[in-house]
């Protein structure tokens, strides 16, 4: 009996011993989220309150003005707008709302993370070139890190690695050997729409489609060296994962949402892991036919698998020590056909909208393109000159800027301006606001005036400010925008030569945010052959 009662007593005291520590784990895991979600964001506030910025109220724990975005995107998106360039109440309405009822460098909440408002173009640079060390880039959701992740998530030695090894592949020397997969892909565009012209010399169609197909079809070839047949199952994967992202918008701040077993949660990552077999198939093909020797092929991968031998070969390793993995040239390659695809479809989808509606501008371009190539096919050499076609990009890129906005956050106290940040802050750039500044652009910011970019983009503000940022700016400026900008010349300047178009009368104009500016409905434009 007595063994008994000491058993009983020596279990008693082993529960007491789990149960005092269940509890005090349990204490300090809501000290901390009472500290996270509550007091820290209130000390945050207060501080930067006390230097009289203003903004939206924090009132909602983990959420932030999360909820409230969402509403007002729902309720702008009820509708088309008409047709005009003043975008911003339709694509951004809590980013405009905010700016208009607090000023340019105010406060919204993006969860329990104060965030600032710089619209100040001198203040920005100075953050995207992060001179001082004191900004990093906000960590990715584990969820969105299935869509892109790789040089556009890495900070420090890591990115400063993998940048170097990409930046030979995208050099323009490198580019430039890339036009003729571009022009394969511009002249099956053409092909096709020849196909489809009617009897009275004209057609219709939705051009958004359209150029997706193509921009996808460009980046199969000249990142992966296949046809638009054999990356069109990539394709039409990262374009459903982007949509189920923005579907998931609503659950980032609950922790560990990542991980629960939902329907969009486990078709995201079912997606992710169909892109990584694929690309992997690719990427193992390509190592093995660089081993043995083959023709080395002039697309992307190519080039940059053998940056990344080179570097191990120069640095004695064979392991991926100095190199990249092929985890981390699967991660670069889900983000070449994301953004590689994703930037440029945007850019002459609204370009396209743009000339419609300026056919005076059309005119102006088809004009200078027949002048440098008549009828036969644009050059490297003959694109690089075409002024009037770069100052219509420029001014599309401005008006419609593919990004709206860049986040980055405080890791040490900062002064910008007259204002001192401490860390934990997040510092929104609302680059699509800077390119709409009427202190910045001139009265006119919201019209579209190629003519503006003529002298170039230093002097295409009323003051000579640098205030263009489509692709970035600084070291983390945007690696393929040569990539992008030679595409959308070739493809407006075969589009050009071959057709006249003009804005259907059921197009309803509606750009919203789906990671980059999209059209809400289709864009149907009527072709006339030339």
């Amino acid at each position: 009996m007595q063994k008994i009662f000491s058993q009983f007593g020596s279990n008693l005291w082993t529960w007491s011993l789990f149960i005092g520590a269940f509890s005090l784990l349990l204490l300090w895991g809501a000290a901390q989220t009472l500290e996270w979600a509550w007091l820290r964001p209130r000390r945050l506030d207060r501080a930067l309150r006390e230097q009289g910025l203003r903004g939206t109220a924090y009132r909602q724990p983990l959420a932030g003005d999360l909820m409230e975005d969402i509403r007002l995107n729902k309720e702008a998106q009820a509708k088309p707008m008409p047709l005009s360039h003043d975008i911003i109440p339709r694509v951004a309405p809590l980013l405009s709302r905010t700016i208009k009822e607090f000023g340019k460098q105010s406060i919204t909440w993006f969860g329990p993370l104060p965030r600032v408002t710089i619209s100040d173009p001198e203040l920005v640079r100075e953050i995207l070139t992060n001179k001082f060390g004191h900004f990093e880039k906000l960590k990715m959701n584990r969820i969105f890190r299935l869509l892109v992740d790789g040089l556009l998530n890495y900070e420090g030695e890591k990115w400063a690695k993998h940048r170097g090894l990409l930046n030979p592949a995208f050099h323009v020397e490198k580019i430039k050997r890339m036009l003729p997969a571009f022009s394969a892909c511009c002249d099956e565009l053409i092909v096709n729409w020849e196909n489809s012209v009617g009897s009275d010399g004209s057609f219709e169609l939705d051009v958004w489609p359209e150029m997706q197909n193509l921009t996808g079809d460009v980046i199969s070839r000249a990142a992966f060296g296949s046809s638009y047949l054999d990356g069109r199952r990539i394709f039409q994967l990262q374009s459903e994962l982007a949509e189920r992202l923005i579907r998931a918008a609503p659950t980032l701040f609950i922790p560990f949402s990542c991980y629960l077993p939902t329907e969009n949660n486990r078709r995201m990552k079912q997606i992710s892991r169909e892109v990584e077999t694929l690309l992997m198939g690719i990427i193992a093909k390509r190592e093995k036919a660089i081993k043995n020797g083959e023709t080395t092929k002039d697309d992307l991968l190519s080039l940059l698998l053998e940056s990344n031998m080179r570097e191990m070969r120069q640095n004695g390793k064979s392991d991926s020590s100095l190199g990249m993995t092929t985890q981390d040239v699967i991660k670069e390659c889900k983000l070449f056909y994301f953004a590689g695809q994703e930037t440029t479809s945007v850019l002459l989808t609204w370009t396209m909208v743009v000339l419609s509606m300026h056919p005076e501008w059309q005119e102006k371009a088809r004009e200078e393109v027949l002048q440098h190539f008549g009828r036969e096919k644009p050059d490297f050499d003959g694109l690089s000159r075409l002024k009037i076609v770069t100052m219509i990009l420029y001014e599309v890129l401005r008006l419609y800027t593919p990004v709206p906005m860049l986040i980055r956050r405080t890791y040490k106290t900062i002064q910008l301006g007259d204002v001192t940040i401490p860390p934990g802050v997040l510092l929104a750039l609302p680059i699509l606001f800077i390119h709409h500044d009427p202190d910045i652009w001139g009265p006119d910011a919201t019209k579209f005036k190629p003519t503006r970019f003529a002298e170039g983009i230093s002097k295409a503000t009323k003051d000579g400010q640098l205030a263009f940022f489509p692709f970035g700016w600084g070291p983390r400026i945007c690696i393929g925008q040569n990539f992008t900008l030679l595409e959308a010349k070739l493809g407006l300047s075969m589009i050009l030569q071959h057709f006249k178009f003009e804005l259907s009368e059921k197009y309803q104009h509606a750009p919203y945010t789906v990671i980059t500016v999209h059209p809400q409905y289709d864009v149907p434009i009527k072709f006339y052959r030339i």
